[in-house]
């Protein structure tokens, strides 16, 4: 990598002498990794693309964090989306393409096409969307074996430089030629104009200002610039207005507005507006008076209606206070009701905030007319929205044959539509898009290879198809741990997992014992010293014993902690199969492995990390307690043996075989065992059934949980083996098949952010993990139904946010007092509180041994742990930093 210390930077006074040599000593540096990468195949490639792309996704967040503090713009939770999103969903696009050598072939026409890296390229880094951006940019350059020098916005150096040096060691550790990723060093306007005009510069990847554009499409080099964005949205009268509303709000609220693909206009029929615009009000934007119209537009818009430097990524909060007009407190999206016959306006601008600009039509073809004079003054072919009732009305053909726009989106949140992949999948996944012709643009599409033709692309939202995933079998009722002797399975080796109590208590005996009755013997051995929340190096350890007796069954019997792990010690020992002698004696390997697996993901369809598939055993669960569903869950949770944090995996190669769910073996669990894996329980099925993947397959699992943890907890809890009654064996028995159905139903619906508090909770603190559920569980609830803004969680089968009317249906089937939503919500959470007293919990921290300095030593650790649990991307209301630390200080 060349520094510009390299040429003397002592003198500032040379400093312009030394430009022209330091840019062409960059670029000749270039030129022979370029030289070097050009011989490379596709499988060296595609190793290095996953490297890079697995180590910016580990740095997601970080680089969010960087990235706002340095530009003093945007929020931290949705850059750290568009970070992951320039890793996971970019990776998941390219990491199959064919892009060295011969990429496909016609055998019936003799067509061959094939593959050749264009050169140096010159990545030009906006300030806006600076470390994803970076991250996009070069995943595709080391894709195509291109090699890329980076010039970054000088508000945003470190960061981006950040981004792009993560991405460069990775590749460089996976075989990648030196200095194929440089950036400049010194950010200026003459450094990076310099770069642009090298003549050995292949291709220019601008994104940024319209300045830098166009100063990049006459560098005398071949450019894919992006034009201006000033989208426009129109509201048709058969609109679902319940989701359009909210689409609108979750697009305007992402990143404040900073991304370029937003909405900044709505035009809206007027037959359907007063009820359009009350939604909007009612869900948290604010009509601003047109006496504050004039001093907002000055505030935000230069004299050339671009938007000031200091206002882009703003919050409406912070824009109100410095222009010196009143928001009020519950409202965070201004809207300005403006004239048609005023288009060129300031107001009528690209806004980059979350400032909207209204218009009222009479009828579709008047709003064909103002979207296309709204993009006719700016943001010309950068795109369109239409928001609509049937998606295959031929008025969606129609529109979108009258727009001057590249991309017309169909019902869905601009911001994020407009990237594609994931709210759409007719759309490239991609941080730059073209405007075409009509916006002076080589590119009418997100980043391709064709970029001779403009073309227009329709993208609908669709529901990708969901799915249920659970073991091959599962046997229930008492004695149905016979199944061991007559399972048509061929079980010859039985590993046995369990905990201490199952050996004491006999219970691993009766697998012993039915397994004696198969017609031919079943070689077995156990290990039988399961710790509460298994560490990493148990289950490396149990693996090593796995190993060594190499069964073709393992059967794992106990609590929520055997079960997980066996799961875990089952996986390593597989995966260790095809690694080099010694892997299971190297835990750093290990540890370098669960690392990865462990990360966050918002798709687990599209994981970077992919889970080995197991082949050699069979896992047969059998639950010995009745909370962790884990007998039919792809879930497990491992602790860290370094830093004590609960991780958990969840991958369908953890789902087992066969779960035996036998009530016999609950009747003399312990009292407190029974209330804190009763509330566990409760907390699944709750979270499953709000969680934004829920579905009409798994809401009556989790609703009839819930309704048999209600009507027999607290008879559980007070029986006594030693004087058992019919009650008290029946309620055991119900909550058995409460935690299975509950599994049954999180293990396809995920749960939210009542167990990312647990996990962390609990690891940090050392509680039992019913316990860290139930000190959150009633506050979690709360905090999705708040009044005031809700931002949502972005899943596309969660068109409109449910939360309240979910907690509410929960109300009325347990037949709760209550005639509103919030009657019944504040009946549920009352409900459960006294069920927590009946089974003596008492559910504040400070009351379970943690102590107030504990607490504050570990609160700014423990709120970003909790962000980036799995179990977050699916609670339905998006939690923000602040809103954690808040959770946890009620908590407390």
């Amino acid at each position: 990598m060349v520094k510009r210390d390299d040429f003397n930077s002592e003198n500032v006074n040379k400093a312009k002498e030394l430009s022209h040599e330091y840019i062409k000593q960059l670029v000749s540096n270039s030129q022979k990794a370029s030289q070097e990468f050009s011989v490379f195949t596709q499988e060296e490639v595609d190793e290095i693309v996953a490297a890079a792309a697995i180590s910016a996704s580990k740095a997601a967040f970080l680089l969010a964090q960087e990235a706002v503090e340095e530009t003093k713009r945007g929020i931290v939770e949705d850059k750290d989306l568009k970070n992951r999103f320039a890793t996971e969903n970019i990776y998941n696009l390219i990491k199959h393409e064919k892009t060295v050598g011969i990429i496909s072939q016609n055998k019936t026409t003799g067509q061959v096409k094939i593959a050749s890296p264009l050169g140096v390229l010159a990545g030009i880094v906006p300030v806006t969307n600076p470390t994803s951006t970076t991250i996009f940019k070069a995943l595709l350059t080391l894709k195509t074996r291109n090699t890329i020098i980076f010039a970054f916005h000088p508000q945003a150096q470190a960061c981006s430089r950040h981004a792009a040096e993560i991405i460069y060691k990775a590749a460089v550790a996976a075989g990648a030629p030196e200095n194929v990723i440089q950036w400049i060093e010194v950010p200026t306007i003459e450094n990076t104009n310099l770069l642009m005009e090298n003549p050995d510069i292949s291709s220019i990847i601008a994104t940024g200002g319209p300045d830098m554009v166009h100063a990049a499409l006459n560098s005398g080099n071949v450019s894919l610039g992006v034009g201006p964005g000033n989208g426009v949205v129109f509201v048709d009268h058969t609109a679902y207005l319940n989701r359009a509303t909210e689409d609108l709000l979750l697009s305007k609220r992402f990143d404040n507005g900073m991304v370029c693909v937003a909405e900044n206009s709505a035009v809206v029929e007027e037959s359907i507006y007063d009820e359009w615009l009350a939604l909007l009000l009612e869900k948290g934007a604010y009509l601003v008076p047109k006496s504050d119209h004039e001093i907002l537009a000055n505030f935000v818009f230069n004299e050339k209606h671009g938007v000031n430097g200091k206002v882009a990524g703003m919050s409406a909060r912070w824009i109100a206070d410095n222009a010196g007009v009143y928001l009020p407190e519950d409202k965070d999206v201004m809207l300005f009701e403006l004239d048609e016959a005023n288009i060129g306006e300031k107001l009528s601008s690209e806004k980059l905030t979350p400032l909207l600009s209204i218009y009222k039509v009479a009828n579709r073809q008047e709003g064909i007319k103002v979207v296309d004079k709204l993009l006719s003054y700016q943001g010309t072919g950068h795109n369109a929205g239409i928001q609509i009732g049937l998606h295959n009305d031929p008025f969606v053909n129609e529109f979108s044959d009258k727009t001057k726009a590249a991309r017309v989106l169909v019902n869905q949140p601009d911001s994020l539509g407009g990237l594609g992949d994931i709210y759409t999948d007719a759309l490239r996944a991609s941080l730059t898009l073209g405007t075409g012709s009509w916006g002076k643009n080589s590119l009418s599409h997100n980043l391709t290879t064709n970029d001779f033709l403009n073309i227009k692309t329709v993208a609908k939202r669709r529901h990708r198809p969901q799915w249920i995933r659970l073991p091959e079998k599962i046997y229930y009722e008492q004695n149905a741990i016979s199944y061991l002797q007559e399972t048509e399975e061929d079980i010859q080796r039985a590993f046995i997992v369990a905990d201490p109590g199952m050996v004491q208590y006999g219970f691993v005996d009766l697998v012993y014992s039915q397994l004696s009755f198969r017609d031919g013997n079943v070689t077995t051995t156990i290990y039988g010293t399961v710790r509460p929340d298994p560490t990493l190096s148990q289950t490396i350890e149990i693996a090593r014993q796995i190993q060594d007796f190499q069964p073709d069954t393992i059967i794992a019997i106990g609590g929520g902690s055997a079960l997980d792990a066996a799961k875990i010690a089952r996986y390593i020992y597989e995966y260790s199969i095809d690694q080099e002698d010694g892997f299971l004696e190297d835990y750093d390997k290990i540890q370098h492995l669960f690392n990865d697996l462990q990360q966050k993901f918002m798709d687990i369809r599209k994981k970077i990390t992919r889970f080995h598939r197991q082949t050699q055993t069979r896992l047969i669960a059998i639950p010995t307690t009745s909370g962790t569903g884990s007998e039919v869950t792809p879930f497990a949770v491992i602790t860290d043996d370094v830093n004590h944090v609960k991780y958990p995996l969840n991958d369908y190669e953890l789902t087992p075989q066969v779960a035996i769910v036998d009530p016999e073996f609950v009747l003399t669990v312990p009292k407190r065992t029974v209330a804190l894996s009763g509330i566990d329980t409760l907390a699944h099925a709750i979270e499953a059934y709000v969680s934004v993947m829920s579905s009409e397959f798994t809401r009556p699992w989790a609703l009839q949980a819930i309704e048999l943890v209600m009507n027999n907890l607290e008879e559980s809890f007070k029986y006594d083996a030693k004087h058992p009654t019919l009650a008290g064996e029946n309620a055991r028995t119900n909550m058995h098949y409460a935690a299975t159905l509950s599994g049954m139903a999180f293990a396809n619906a995920n749960l939210g952010l009542n167990h990312s508090i647990a996990h962390k909770t609990g690891g940090e603190f050392g509680l039992p993990h019913g316990l860290a559920i139930a000190l959150s569980l009633i506050e979690v609830i709360r905090f999705n139904v708040s009044p005031g803004p809700i931002k949502r969680t972005p899943f596309p089968r969660y068109e409109v946010y449910r939360a309240h009317q979910d907690y509410a249906e929960i109300a009325r089937t347990l037949k709760l007092p209550g005639e509103s939503d919030e009657e019944l919500i504040e009946s549920l959470c009352q409900k459960i509180s006294e069920l927590m007293k009946s089974v003596e919990i008492e559910p504040k921290l400070s009351a379970n041994g943690v102590t107030r300095a504990q607490f504050d030593r570990n609160l700014d650790k423990l709120i970003e742990l909790i962000y980036n649990d799995q179990c977050t991307a699916t609670n339905p209301r998006q939690p923000t930093l602040d809103d954690i630390r808040n959770l946890l200080e009620v908590h407390f």
